[in-house]
């Protein structure tokens, strides 16, 4: 059964003062969909993920990080979360492989924000099916290796980029993704 696979990140000296430093630098690296027609999105939301979102704003692509900081800015306070979704390209089966885009969102918890792990800096990847073997599938096993190569490059870029002190890439379910990984290969 699909669940959501997220990535978090705990950062050494996370603060409201610095936090869009960090978000800066996780934007810069992420690896944007060179194929994708629609148009991304960026949104602050206050207090807690129940609210409804302060500013909501429509970004052309490639997204411009720096007027997404200015705009970050303009609402910058440590009980705000921004979220910009976006897309980048895995491979999908739908009949055949192809590179499409796949759903994204980066989000930046402020130091504040009520959240559940504590977590500051997090990415959302959809569903945990586009990195796990599918044996049903007809060239599954290099095509979810490409997905994974992507994903793992992704994850050691933010590791040389941020002061990290704890990173976790888990499912909804709660379950350790690596741990979920190896049994669908075992």
């Amino acid at each position: 059964m699909a669940d959501q696979l997220y990535l978090s990140y705990w950062v050494n000296g996370f603060t409201g003062g610095n936090m869009l430093r960090h978000y800066e630098r996780m934007l810069k690296l992420f690896p944007y969909s060179r194929l994708s027609k629609s148009d991304s999105i960026f949104r602050i939301v206050p207090v807690n993920s129940g609210e409804p979102t302060l500013s909501e704003h429509p970004l052309k692509n490639p997204v411009d990080v720096p007027g997404v900081i200015a705009m970050a800015k303009e609402f910058q306070n440590p009980d705000s979360a921004y979220r910009v979704e976006t897309a980048w390209d895995l491979w999908q089966y739908d009949g055949d492989w192809t590179l499409r885009p796949s759903r994204v969102e980066m989000v930046c918890l402020g130091p504040e924000f009520e959240k559940d792990l504590g977590e500051n800096l997090r990415i959302e990847f959809g569903i945990d099916t586009h990195f796990l073997p599918q044996p049903d599938l007809p060239n599954n096993v290099s095509m979810t290796q490409s997905n994974v190569k992507s994903l793992l490059k992704l994850v050691h870029d933010l590791d040389d980029a941020l002061s990290v002190s704890k990173r976790q890439l888990w499912t909804e379910s709660g379950e350790n993704f690596a741990g979920k990984l190896q049994a669908a290969l075992a």
